[in-house]
């Protein structure tokens, strides 16, 4: 448990110190271009979970967030001996969790900024904790089904 909340902690710094960064450098609804026509830099707030989802249920929001980081310590974590790489994904999942929440419940909303266009599409703006959350979910998927793969065969 030492090392996911050392590398989750690091993962909340990080996302931290890029929204003070961005906030502190980019106005509110204001872009900057890095890759013109595909990657943007974009301050925006959002009020709801994913794709705006559940806009303006805060508490909801936090208390979901609670909850979940209460589940995967309990139900996931505790008592178990986790490889490397399980290790990394509750670490980036926690990180991130805790990275959105610390906005919420400071602001009311989550700092986004990471902005990507694909030909007419403009995909939502998200965070380096989304993208945390996103990818331990990911992995986690992967292996889960890698563990049914190889105990079917068996």
């Amino acid at each position: 448990m030492k090392k996911i909340s050392l590398i989750s902690l690091i993962i909340v710094l990080i996302d931290q110190l890029i929204k003070i960064l961005i906030s502190n450098t980019i106005t509110y609804a204001e872009s900057i271009k890095v890759i013109p026509n595909f990657f943007y830099l974009t301050n925006v707030h959002n009020e709801g979970a994913a794709w705006s989802m559940f806009s303006g249920k805060q508490f909801v929001l936090i208390i979901v967030a609670v909850l979940a980081l209460v589940g995967i310590y309990l139900f996931l974590i505790k008592g178990k001996k986790l490889n490397k790489l399980e290790t990394i994904c509750y670490s980036l999942l926690i990180g991130g969790i805790i990275g959105n929440l610390i906005d919420r419940v400071i602001f009311n909303y989550v700092i986004d900024y990471l902005e990507f266009i694909f030909g007419n599409y403009h995909y939502p703006v998200f965070n380096f904790a989304d993208m945390c959350i996103v990818i331990s979910i990911f992995t986690l998927v992967i292996m889960s089904f890698k563990e049914d793969l190889c105990k079917k065969s068996k």
